[in-house]
């Protein structure tokens, strides 16, 4: 069965595992099950283009969770691979990164969650990185997609690479927070 350490965690891999017709999105309707002594959560719903029954089952982790937009806590995670990571910190970064740029700061406020979350998934990554490696190891990639782009640039998963670009997302967040604060502050 699959460990999720977070909601946020069990959200993004059913995000990531499309039904048999392709399509992603589904509404989801969640429910909490007691099996064989563990928390399982279930979400279930159809799937908007085929009409199948899309049902996955995660046993939630018995550490706390972290708060949003964080997926997990010192662990890796046991069902989404750093290149699947890697993938959601490109594809909402450069989303939320090109909307940050194309308002004026003082609405920067309104991206700043979408940000964060890019740079969450980034986080993850770094805790697939042994503390002795230079780089995440080729076996840590189980998922096509994770595989697939760790073939076509493992360098993106060096230590220096990757604690580049969490930085570089670090400054444009702090940068939203000095220029559009939150209202009240």
């Amino acid at each position: 069965m699959l460990i999720a350490r977070s909601t946020q965690e069990a959200h993004l891999y059913m995000d990531l595992h499309a039904c048999a017709c392709g399509a992603r999105d589904f509404e989801r309707e969640h429910r909490l099950e007691e099996r064989d002594g563990a928390l399982v959560a279930v979400y279930e719903g159809m799937c908007p283009q085929c009409g199948r029954t899309r049902s996955f089952a995660f046993v939630m982790s018995e550490e706390l969770p972290p708060a949003p937009p964080a997926f997990g806590g010192a662990e890796p995670s046991r069902i989404i691979d750093p290149g699947e990571f890697l993938w959601v910190s490109d594809q909402v970064g450069t989303d939320s990164g090109l909307r940050l740029l194309n308002v004026p700061p003082a609405e920067q406020r309104d991206h700043r969650a979408s940000f964060a979350y890019a740079l969450a998934a980034l986080d993850e990554v770094l805790k697939f990185l042994p503390e002795d490696a230079d780089e995440v190891p080729a076996e840590r990639f189980t998922s096509d997609l994770g595989r697939e782009l760790y073939r076509k640039d493992a360098t993106r998963f060096s230590r220096a690479r990757l604690l580049d670009n969490q930085a570089r997302k670090q400054r444009i967040l702090a940068g939203v927070d000095r220029f559009s604060p939150p209202a009240g502050a």
